[in-house]
């Protein structure tokens, strides 16, 4: 696929973020085609001291900030600030993930530019929005974890509170914030105005906890943590074999009585405590019980094919190594080379998205701090 066959080519994108969430989202753009340039101040982004590092460069760095170009700015200096706003006037996006106010004080904040810049698209991501008793709070996805519900229904029942192992809310709010980047395009191409898109971290992990929120509101209680089991479907969790864990999924009666038939248990279909999912899910720990005094009976392999013959939902619960080399990954060509800008070959897990076949390419490796600078202060430092 050619860079003019992206969606977002032609489009700038100006990114004024630091760790994951706002990178995220300008990454999402600039894998869709953006020319987004990266302003960092003369430290860098804090990224890029997160281990593990190969050669000195980071490589969690490296897996949120490919197809994107580097300009270092010393935002305490007027100068560089002229050079930031004129970067922005020649921009349709501004991404930034900084406490409410912070651009504003820097005069860089949406009303800085809605004047002049009627068409730009401003996104600014934060814990709690840009308005309301929380606005001034910072926050991580650990605390937004915490505050928006996620870690009160994640381990085991009798288990201390733990948050979800893969940063739940800073990736959420960078697919929300480049969600909503990619509508208002749409709305701007069609002749509509730009606007300021407020993405608050908080909103987003409960947006995405739907099935939760709805729990709630249909019941009157409480979410409550379950382990890997499900409030309404069962079995639908991972089971201990003889030599470690599987998952299977029941979603439907159909599946039920699948995972009856792989297991010669005929006479569960018509115990009371399991005739519908909704009985299954109030007694699923009964049902976990009789259902492990056979899965301990084999190793994992064997209930793999089992179900896999049955046509039941399943998983090995991989690690990333596993997952990495998985028959289907390696298919897709999800994992790519890619060389450092110290040089270093390493690999990186590219866009899953595909598009008429076709996965989304890596046009450029993630940038040196400050390796587009020279490029850029002299196209805008005039």
């Amino acid at each position: 696929m050619s860079d003019t066959d992206l969606a977002l080519a032609g489009v700038r994108v100006v990114e004024f973020c630091s760790t994951a969430a706002g990178p995220f989202a300008a990454m999402l753009l600039a894998d869709m085609g953006a020319d987004v340039v990266k302003v960092e101040p003369p430290a860098g982004d804090g990224l890029r001291q997160w281990p593990p590092l190969s050669a000195g460069f980071s490589e969690n760095f490296a897996s949120l900030n490919r197809n994107k170009r580097s300009v270092v700015l010393d935002l305490k200096l007027p100068a560089d600030r002229a050079i930031a706003r004129r970067l922005v006037l020649d921009a349709q996006v501004l991404v930034e993930n900084n406490r409410p106010g912070v651009m504003d004080r820097l005069g860089l904040g949406y009303e800085d530019f809605a004047a002049q810049h009627p068409g730009l698209l401003y996104c600014s991501i934060s814990a709690f929005g840009q308005d309301g008793p929380r606005a001034g709070e910072g926050g991580f996805d650990l605390t937004v974890q915490a505050a928006a519900g996620v870690m009160s229904v994640t381990g085991e029942p009798d288990g201390a509170p733990v948050k979800c192992g893969v940063p739940v809310s800073d990736f959420a709010s960078g697919l929300y914030a480049a969600f909503a980047i990619a509508a208002g395009l749409a709305r701007v191409r069609g002749g509509g105005r730009g606007g300021h898109i407020d993405i608050p971290m908080f909103g987003c992990t409960l947006g995405i906890a739907a099935l939760q929120t709805s729990e709630y509101f249909g019941s009157g209680r409480d979410p409550r943590k379950l382990g890997s089991a499900h409030p309404r479907n069962a079995p639908y969790q991972a089971f201990r074999a003889q030599d470690g864990y599987f998952a299977i999924a029941a979603g439907n009666h159909k599946l039920w009585l699948q995972v009856l038939q792989a297991l010669d248990l005929p006479e569960l279909a018509n115990d009371p405590r399991f005739l519908t999912p909704t009985l299954r899910a109030a007694h699923q720990d009964e049902l976990r019980q009789i259902l492990e005094q056979h899965f301990e009976q084999r190793p994992v392999e064997h209930w793999i094919g089992v179900f896999h013959r049955a046509g039941v939902p399943h998983a090995r619960i991989n690690t990333y190594a596993q997952a990495l080399a998985d028959p289907q990954t390696q298919h897709m060509g999800w994992v790519q080379p890619l060389t450092l800008p110290n040089g270093h070959a390493t690999r990186t897990f590219a866009s899953p998205i595909r598009i008429d076949g076709v996965g989304l390419p890596i046009r450029r490796p993630p940038p040196a701090l400050g390796e587009h600078s020279d490029e850029i202060r002299a196209t805008y430092g005039r």
